[in-house]
């Protein structure tokens, strides 16, 4: 027979409808839609980031300088290449209400800005204003405009005045978008916007204190972006200028949504490998009730080629059917979800049809529906004619042979080559693409070890008819459990593994670290202000600890004389400008690893000690030279020793410290951590922000409170990924206990013939189901316990402790979705009377 023969014979076949293809449609449906939907938001974020460069960053292009002003000669270079220039002014602070004890005291992230602000974009505030009417004085007092998150928190109301430093501000407007919000990264307090000619005399932006400048660069028309970026790190490259354009608007946070993007779109291919089982279940149970027509074919003449390509053709169909039906769902549903989830995006997103995420989609969708169709589909060959006459089913043989076997590993290492390409991070492709696998090896073990068990242990349930008939069901020749446990176990395990590395994140900050964390961050602490500061916090009774350090900023530049860049790569050292300190000694609790100290009263060239993890990381060795560039000026320096540095303790931590005369004469403030009794913790702020206006204090608590907030984000986008595993494998679910429904129509009429009541039947039937998702539910918490362990071990560094109660909710979750499914299908077998189905069988 020829191809043409065996598409009639599909298409007749198909008349019959697709009822039968349920769950095929479904699982397919799902699992691209998944992943159609992750692509389509990421393609919306990334083209706005793309299209709102200049708005996002503010400008064409900026130039950054750390802890001061831009020169005379940079200011020059700007002002003879740009339009405008707009200059802002970064830094914490804490926003003060009120005198004395009734004082209300937060964190504030200030934005001092000029009157070109903002070059591009708008700032919407409510009420309604342009910013310069907003920060313009009123009664001799300049405006500020803030978030409504500080406002509230202080209890603001427009018109109210409020301090920063010595400086008294009145409450203008509250923002309600900021154009260039995503420029300044990770914040620990919310935007309070004031000019900078305003903050004069409040002591904030005294030499060394802690701030940032970046100059917004408008550009003329037709002036190009790339050469004048390299002009400029020509001319300033040893300034510590930092160049950003707005080809690269926010590039942290399109590194983050492509990471997380990336991510998304690998669990969701755990969803496709669910729905694979299911694709698998239902081609075979599919061809299962075609037995009697393939054996007519074969008896016809038809060859096995024959057969097996009108099969394929039917599922070739089908997998187009359900990729488009997924494609379609996968690019309606953030349409129609776009304005909730513009709400929370922090810049503005138009969500529409983007084809290269449905094209991924769909390569996925092809890949995994050959992949998980194949192999049934070869067993069509191994059926004879005498099935005519035999029940002898489908074909015995296990393997799919050679050829086959082949193809199939080729398709399997496409998909891997496809979604290694598609993320872009192959690390996190493989890593993730490696635990879908070995999950499947696992379950898959599992549930032959369940099977066995079974099987092993059925005899001693004697007395107990209902668990032994359910045991003997889980034991039997049939795919039941496997399906079960492959489809539902998969899901859990993802939710298992995000349920314990969530669990363990919270536990470890709300558990671990309150033993070891300070109570206080200060920074920007004057030298003439240090000697009281400390006298105030020695003396009291109720502090336990106090911990200073001098504090500068620097950027490191060059390694052995080369581009750090080049040398370390894009290790977060090198990325930016890093905390530098100076000591005589080493502090304490300082542990050396490697090398000297240099002598307390050195005055030779400069030295470094460089944390050791961190110097692993980028290779460095003793006796290295780092070139660090601090306030525009280069300091080469040679390392001489290596240290412990705890990042984990939120205490006082540097990646580089130097001898003092290395930095002798360079402007800067210090930082101090202070450990003290909770109920002192309210006296000791108001006491320092009384006497010290221009220190801002950073409550730890609120810190790990935002790091929290970032964590929890993160957990639920990962949980709502998994969900959608989890649907398709309670979709599979539904597609195994209905495709043996017919088999146990056939047991509950043997059992009722031998003598059993509808009751016993049914509880057989719900002990199989609960046994078989229980089961299911601990694979999945033994799975989602070691993955947790290997984040926290590898990924998170800190300890793994088993959460139970997550890990309780899925077993017994795991037990009543198959008991419900169970129970569903358990529904025709008992009404159906006995003697009709013994004697259709006959």
């Amino acid at each position: 027979m020829t191809l043409p023969v065996a598409l009639r014979i599909a298409r007749r076949e198909m008349r019959g409808g697709l009822g039968d293809f349920a769950v095929f449609l479904l699982c397919l449906m799902l699992g691209v839609a998944a992943i159609a939907a992750v692509g389509t938001v990421r393609s919306a974020i990334d083209a706005a980031i793309r299209d709102q460069g200049a708005v996002l960053l503010g400008g064409d292009a900026e130039m950054s300088f750390t802890y001061r002003f831009a020169s005379p000669e940079e200011r020059a270079f700007m002002a003879a290449r740009a339009a405008k220039v707009a200059e802002i002014v970064d830094f914490r602070s804490m926003a003060v209400k009120g005198e004395g004890g009734e004082a209300e005291r937060a964190l504030t992230q200030v934005k001092a800005v000029d009157e070109s602000y903002p070059l591009t974009g708008a700032l919407v505030l409510d009420p309604a204003m342009t910013p310069a009417e907003a920060l313009a004085p009123v009664d001799g007092v300049p405006g500020a405009a803030m978030d409504p998150v500080l406002a509230d928190r202080l209890g603001l109301a427009v018109g109210d005045r409020f301090r920063l430093g010595t400086g008294e501000f009145r409450l203008a407007a509250r923002i309600l978008r900021e154009p260039d919000a995503t420029t300044g990264g990770f914040t620990l307090g919310p935007r309070t916007i004031v000019r900078t000619a305003d903050l004069e005399g409040s002591g904030l932006l005294e030499p060394g204190s802690l701030f940032d400048t970046h100059y917004r660069l408008l550009l003329p028309e037709g002036a190009e972006i790339g050469p004048l970026g390299r002009e400029a790190v020509a001319a300033f490259r040893d300034t510590g200028m930092q160049w950003q354009d707005a080809r690269y608007g926010a590039p942290g946070m399109r590194r983050f949504v492509d990471r997380m993007g990336s991510f998304l779109v690998l669990v969701g291919l755990a969803g496709l490998a669910v729905g694979g089982v299911g694709i698998g279940a239902a081609v075979r149970s599919y061809l299962d009730g075609k037995t009697a027509t393939m054996a007519a074919l074969k008896a016809l003449g038809a060859e096995s080629r024959t057969i097996f390509a009108v099969y394929l053709v039917q599922v070739a169909a089908l997998a187009v059917l359900g990729v488009a039906a997924g494609l379609i769902l996968g690019a309606g549903a953030p349409i129609v979800a776009g304005p909730l989830i513009a709400r929370s995006l922090p810049i503005p997103v138009e969500i529409g049809v983007s084809w290269k995420p449905l094209a991924e989609a769909a390569i996925y969708g092809v890949l995994t529906a050959a992949l998980f169709a194949l192999w049934p589909l070869a067993r069509t060959r191994e059926v004879k004619a005498a099935a005519l006459f035999r029940d002898l089913g489908p074909g015995r043989r296990v393997w799919p042979g050679l050829g086959l076997s082949l193809v199939l590993l080729g398709i399997a290492g496409l998909l891997v080559a496809v979604a290694v390409g598609f993320s872009g991070v192959p690390e996190l492709a493989f890593g993730t693409l490696g635990g879908i696998v070995a999950a499947l090896l696992v379950l898959t073990l599992a549930a032959i070890g369940l099977r066995r068990f079974a099987r092993r242990i059925g005899h001693r349930a004697r007395g107990r008819p209902a668990l032994r008939l359910a045991l003997s069901a889980i034991g039997s020749p049939r795919e039941e459990a496997t399906a079960v446990i492959l489809s539902l176990g998969l899901g859990l395990s993802v939710l298992a593994a995000v349920g314990q590395i969530d669990s363990n994140l919270r536990a470890s900050i709300d558990r671990d670290l309150p033993d070891v964390a300070p109570s206080f961050f200060f920074v920007d602490i004057q030298p003439d202000q240090i000697d009281g500061f400390l006298a105030r916090v020695k003396g009291d009774p109720a502090v336990s600890r106090v911990e200073t350090a001098p504090m500068l900023r620097g950027i490191l530049t060059k390694i052995n004389g080369q581009n750090a860049r080049e040398v370390a790569g894009d290790h977060w050292v090198v990325r930016g400008d890093r905390g530098l300190t100076y000591s005589a000694t080493p502090p304490d609790r300082t542990v050396i690893t490697e090398g000297t100290w240099w002598p307390e009263d050195y005055s030779g060239p400069p030295q470094m000690s460089f944390a050791r993890e961190e110097a692993e990381e980028i290779g460095l060795k003793l006796h290295d030279k780092v070139t660090v560039n601090v306030l525009g000026r280069d300091i080469e320096a040679e390392i001489t020793s290596f240290r412990e540095v705890d990042f984990g303790t939120a205490g006082i931590g540097f990646v580089m410290l130097m001898n003092p005369a290395a930095l002798q004469g360079a402007p800067h403030s210090w930082i101090a951590t202070v450990y003290a009794d909770a109920a002192a913790e309210a006296a000791i702020l108001r006491d320092l922000a009384t006497a010290y206006p221009n220190i801002t204090a950073i409550r730890v608590k609120d810190a790990i409170d935002r790091v929290s907030e970032a964590l929890a984000a993160i957990a639920r986008a990962t949980a709502i990924a998994a969900g959608v595993t989890l649907l398709t494998g309670v979709v599979v679910l539904i597609g195994a206990a209905a495709a043996g429904e017919r088999a146990r129509v056939y047991e509950a009429a043997v059992l009722k013939t031998l003598g059993a009541t509808r009751g016993l039947v049914l509880r057989s039937f719900a002990l199989r189901s609960a046994l078989m998702g229980a089961a299911a539910g601990l694979v999945a918490v033994a799975f989602g316990a070691g993955a947790g362990w290997a984040v926290m071990a590898f990924v998170m560094e800190g300890k793994f402790r088993f959460e139970p109660v997550s890990a309780l909710v899925i077993v017994v979750g795991g037990a009543l979705a198959t008991l419900i499914a169970g129970l569903l299908f358990a529904l025709r077998p008992l009404a159906v009377r006995p003697a009709r189905v013994l004697r259709a069988r006959d």
